[in-house]
């Protein structure tokens, strides 16, 4: 099995000691279905459960790194330290409807010497399958033992595309119908399943050959686009710059078919 860092130890052991609740409470919220009220209070007090606990992990083992977190915020830290970036529960709709599909999302994040930060170590966890997508800058991304890698596939009329469909007061769906328009006809099929972390995971296991999506938050896309880079793929904005967070625009694939992509989206958005 590859060893990791000591950091990667605390993230995962956080991120797992959140997950025996995050699987408790998405077998409450399946039976909640079927209640007057609704489970959407019930998911809200879940989320902020996993959160308390992965906080009280990392803020015991890091307790001078800052983090930037869904529910909590941005809390203060050393800033010439490292910081967390955490979702505790993405894909909340899915769990609120009781579909199995979410993942935890922690990230670090690093200061470097042009004053700029990068990500450098993340996690992705699926509970209720125990699938632990990780990465290190510089040392490749792996499920548990085994090395990842993006899809090899090289042509568009053989690839599975995930993306994120703008929905009620999020996104600019006119601009996502373009782009559909002129992705949906090259490919071999779409695919929304809810949670862009695990759709990032999930292409740098060479289970979805590329990916696009905006409007999206740090903490959405922090740990999966480490984990695509690491497994060999590229993450650009819909440019193909390397301004993806700043124009909160995500487009990731391999070499050749991000080069494709690129160009049939940026077609799509002139």
């Amino acid at each position: 099995m590859p060893s990791h860092s000591g950091i990667m130890t605390v993230i995962e052991r956080a991120a797992r000691k959140a997950a025996p609740r995050l699987r408790r409470d998405f077998n409450e919220v399946q039976q909640l279905q079927v209640s007057r009220k609704g489970p959407a209070d019930f998911v809200s007090q879940a989320d902020q459960r996993a959160e308390q606990t992965i906080f009280e992990e990392l803020s015991h083992a890091r307790p001078d790194w800052g983090m930037l977190m869904e529910e909590r915020g941005e809390v203060a830290g050393d800033p010439n330290k490292p910081r967390f970036i955490v979702d505790p529960l993405d894909g909340t709709s899915n769990f609120l409807h009781g579909i199995p599909h979410f993942c935890i999302s922690i990230a670090v994040e690093e200061p470097m010497a042009n004053g700029k930060r990068e990500v450098t170590t993340a996690l992705v966890y699926q509970p209720l399958t125990d699938e632990s997508f990780w990465a290190e800058k510089g040392r490749g991304a792996w499920l548990t033992d085994q090395r990842l890698r993006v899809s090899s596939r090289r042509d568009l009329s053989e690839s599975l595309i995930a993306t994120g469909i703008p929905f009620l007061g999020h996104g600019d769906f006119a601009q996502w119908s373009r782009i559909f328009g002129a992705v949906a006809p090259e490919v071999a099929g779409i695919r929304r399943l809810g949670a862009a972390a695990l759709d990032l995971a999930w292409l740098a296991a060479g289970r979805f050959d590329g990916f696009w999506e905006s409007n999206l938050k740090p903490w959405d896309v922090a740990a999966g686009m480490l984990l695509v880079k690491e497994a060999g793929g590229f993450v650009t904005d819909f440019r193909g710059g390397e301004r993806a967070m700043e124009r909160n625009e995500f487009l990731a694939a391999n070499d050749a078919l991000h080069s494709r992509l690129h160009k049939l989206v940026a077609n799509a958005l002139r």
